[in-house]
This record gives structure tokens, sequence and C-alpha cells, in this order.
């Protein structure tokens, strides 16, 4: 959605335009004793709130409660009693805003950045969310049991002569088998697993799950991985994908809910998946992470599902949905038409990391808007802080993560030459002067990476 935000330090409080507000179905309640709004020139009457806003800013979400005014051309205003619940910091030398979210996460907005940092409304439930508040079974809180029986089955096709691996589990401290305990419960209660007597066996670990502190169990399927044969279902080129966007400027983005666990393994392949630990043999009756061809088995899904939108107004990215228009009106009905196709196929989304009505999206380590398509800073930092490669196998790592951003620098190929010329066969690694200006221009380059318009069609 196209809106503007103020941080002002002489307002008390924090505000929010009527207009806004219904606008974008913000839901709106009264209270019981009006106040009297001072502002340059006039006292505003208002008996109106949105409380427990939440506001996304960069990823991360902050609450507030807005006063209801009416008003022209600022559609919010943080005042000081949001900005000193938030921990802000004002540092105008450097021209940057520091806010500090409940939980701790820190964000830094950036005054030279490309549109508007506080770029969405977000809500808790799909009540209030044009188009969304529709179809609030497209978003339940847990995945509604077993999916059903769908034209697609995740295969595991062997290499031929292959016969069943079996490991043994790895060695784990008491607190993570208990970790261990909690996942295979609920997996058990979700019918995703069950007791096995297969001949394979494969050991589990533990990861942590992205953007919180709670850990995933996660097979440790190397060894099948190696006598899979390699599905060649083609995933999509990223190029390509953005190609398409020409004349957006309203965006939306789906996120499936566990989407892998949302396609059934075919009934041979059941015993492939048996994984062991110190609680007893289970096997996975539906998709898994860490098996080689999930990706692509996913990816067919999806184009089937979507096949008659795909080009038109969405972009389907494994188990993420794009959703572009080039009017609110048109993102009223393609949005419209998406859910009910999920609702459908009986395919479930996560509210949380759903964005709806914005005008500029995180996508695929990419930022997009109507502007254009720009590098998504929170993802180069990986480049940036990349340590000199010892190695031709870490120059590989590099030259790969920096590739994906190559449309963003002129000449990549040029420059990073004397980087690639160490991948060629029998070449000695030596790291000379001209290679490391290679690495720190490359550097340099993606953190001053223009924004790129989209193509005309």
């Amino acid at each position: 959605m196209s809106s503007s935000y103020y941080l002002i330090w002489g307002a008390t409080h924090s505000f929010i335009a009527k207009s806004f507000a219904e606008q974008h179905n913000i839901s709106i309640s009264s209270i019981k004793r009006p106040m009297i709004v001072s502002s340059p020139g006039e006292k505003i009457n208002t008996s109106s709130i949105c409380s427990k806003v939440s506001i996304n800013i960069r990823g991360v979400e902050f609450r507030t409660r807005l006063i209801v005014i009416d008003s022209v051309g600022i559609d919010v205003i943080l005042g000081m009693e949001t900005l000193n619940k938030w921990g802000v910091n004002i540092d105008c030398a450097s021209r940057t805003v520091h806010l500090t979210a409940p939980d701790g996460q820190k964000v830094e907005i950036s005054a030279s950045s490309p549109t508007g940092c506080l770029h969405q409304m977000e809500a808790k439930s799909t009540d209030g969310i044009r188009v969304v508040c529709d179809y609030p079974d497209v978003f339940p809180d847990e995945l509604p049991g077993m999916p059903p029986d769908r034209e697609i089955e995740f295969v595991i096709e062997l290499l031929p002569g292959t016969a069943p691996i079996a490991k043994r589990p790895y060695r784990m401290a008491p607190i993570e088998q208990e970790e261990v305990k909690k996942n295979i419960d609920e997996l058990l209660a979700k019918g995703y697993i069950r007791p096995s007597s297969s001949p394979w066996a494969f050991p589990v670990l533990l990861v942590e799950k992205k953007d919180t502190n709670e850990k995933r169990m996660c097979v440790d399927y190397r060894a099948l991985n190696e006598v899979t044969i390699k599905n060649k279902y083609p995933l999509p080129r990223i190029d390509d994908l953005f190609d398409q966007l020409q004349g957006a400027c309203a965006f939306s983005k789906i996120d499936l809910r566990s989407g892998y666990h949302q396609l059934k393994i075919r009934p041979s392949d059941i015993p492939k998946t048996a994984f062991t630990t110190k609680y007893g043999l289970y096997e996975y009756l539906v998709m898994s992470f860490g098996l080689t061809n999930a990706p692509a088995y996913f990816m067919h899904l999806m184009n089937r599902v979507f096949m008659d939108y795909l080009d038109k107004f969405i972009v389907v990215f494994i188990d993420d949905i794009f959703i572009y228009s080039k009017t609110e009106e048109e993102h009223e009905v393609h949005l419209r038409l998406v859910l009910q196709r999920l609702r459908e196929h009986k395919l479930y989304a996560k509210l949380k990391k759903c964005e709806f009505w914005i005008d500029e999206v995180p996508f695929l380590g990419h930022i997009i808007s109507k502007g254009g398509i720009a590098v998504d800073p929170r993802k180069i930092s990986a480049i940036t802080n990349w340590e000199v490669p010892q190695t031709p196998k870490e120059v590989r790592g590099f030259l790969g993560l920096a590739g994906y951003y190559r449309r963003f620098i002129e000449n990549f190929s040029k420059t990073a030459k004397p980087m690639t010329s160490l991948l060629e066969k029998d070449a000695a690694f030596k790291w000379t002067a001209d290679r490391q200006a290679a690495f720190d221009e490359l550097k340099k380059r993606l953190t001053t990476a223009p924004v790129l318009t989209l193509p005309d069609q």
C-alpha cells in the first residue's frame, strides 16, 4: 500500500488518519471519553483508536496504539509514546534511525533507502485484511492433519543395484534427546510419521528454526541422496521471474505453512525415509526436509495448481507465492483468485510470514517495488562479511553467492575474472593482489548496487 509515515518528536502520542484506516480495513474502536488533540493552528476532537496495531519494519514486528484523527496527506504519525517504547535513536550524522523490538531485535533505517520503510500494517488474524478476511481457513494456526491425495506424490527413485542403507544414530546430549522426543511426539500426533520396521535407517540432528530460538529435528539424508536419481524438473530462473513485473505497483506475498508436509510420499517409498533415534525407528508419510528432490517435486505441484495464473499476475518459487498487479482494483481480483485456488486444493499458508497490500516487498533476496528491483541489504551482509578465500572451494562459494546478484554489477564476469581463473583445472592456488582487488571490488559494488528498473514488455 502507498502510505506516508512520520516520526515526530514533538508529538506526545501516535496517530492514524481515519481515511487511511478505513481504506485498509484496520479495525477502529470507540473510547468512552473523547480526547482533544492539539495541532498547529487547531484542536481536533476524537473518540476513536486503533488498538494493538502491528507495524512491520524491515521484517521485524512492532506493536502500538494509534489515535484516529481526520488528516489529509499524513497517514501515520509516530510520536514520543511509541518512539520511547521502541527505543528509537536518531543519528543525524549518518542519517539513520535505530529501533529495538520488544524481543531485542534491532532495526536500522537509512534515509537513503528506497521507498518507505514502514510498509505494512500486519494483523495476527485475517480480520480486517481486505480480501484475506474472506479466507480464514487458508491460514490455520496448524496444518489440519494429513494432506489430501493429490495428482503428484513424492517419489524416491534409486540408482540400480542400491541396497538399503542403515546408519547409527548420532550421539546427543540429554537436553537434545528431550527435544527429539518432543518433535517425534508432535509428528506422530499429526500423522506425519509412524513406527517403522524398515531396513533403511538414517540419523537425526537438530537445527535452529529461522528467526526463533526453537529447534527442529531434521533427518540426515545425505547417504540416501547420494543414491537417489535426481529429478530434472526445472526450478525457475530468478531473472525470468523478475522479467514479468513491469508496471506492477501492488504486491502480496504468501508463504505456505510447512509446505513440504503438504505432499504425501508414494507408499512404496515410505520405508526409504526411515530415521533412527533413541526412541525407536520411524518413517515419514509426508515429504520431509533434507530429501534431495523435495524442491523439484513441490515446484511441480505448485506449477500444476497455478498454471493458468503464471506469467500473468503470479510468481511461484517452491512454497513462496508472489502476487503482483498494476492497480489495487486488479490486485483485489488477483488475490481472491489465488486464495480461492489454495482453498480448493487444501493448501495452507502461515499468516505471520505473509504480507498483503504492500508497495515494497522482499522476495528471493531482492527488494521489489514499483520503482524496480534492488538488492536486499539484509542478504548481502553474507557477501560483505566473507573472509578472503583460502581454497578453490571457498572461491567458488563466494562467486556463486555474488553471482546471484550479477545483474546489479556491470561487467561482473570481467571483474571476477582474476578469481575465476583459480577454478581452472590444475590451476595453482595463489592469492595475488589483482585477485584481492577483484574480491574487494565485487563487495563494494554490491553495497552500492542501483535499483534496476523493470523491463518494458
